[in-house]
């Protein structure tokens, strides 16, 4: 059986972690492994599965509500030992300063370009997959 990379999609909104899921595909580049999709809408339910699980890569949602994907990004690089790489979805380009600020390893502007997401969810993913090893 191969191996897959889990991949932690956290928005409030379900056609986002759609759009996310769809940008990406199973296999978002054929040097990485498939993709597992554990999706979160509310940030009890992302730290769960932190816990829970092995994450290889977040992505989060800067427009989620109440609690915002750039707050979440730097809370985690603060709080969860070994964060995975963050690849943060931003709503307007002009909102790259305060993903700098959250601490983010990636950002994507929304809406979604499927060849752009997928490229830097795959440098995340090889990133972090070589770390491991």
């Amino acid at each position: 059986m191969q191996p897959t990379a889990t991949v932690l999609v956290y928005s409030d909104d379900a056609s986002t972690r759609e759009q996310v899921r769809l940008a990406a595909g199973r296999r978002p580049a054929p040097d990485v492994p498939p993709v597992e999709y554990v999706e979160c809408a509310t940030l009890p339910g992302l730290l769960r599965a932190l816990e829970e699980r092995r994450i290889d890569v977040c992505v989060l949602d800067g427009e989620t509500a109440p609690a915002g994907g750039m707050g979440v990004c730097r809370q985690l690089k603060d709080e969860v030992f070994r964060c995975p790489p963050v690849l943060l979805l931003i709503g307007r380009p002009q909102d790259a300063w305060l993903a700098t600020w959250s601490r983010a390893d990636a950002v994507v502007a929304h809406p979604l370009d499927p060849v752009a997401f997928a490229g830097s969810l795959a440098g995340l993913l090889r990133e972090t997959l070589a770390a491991r090893a």
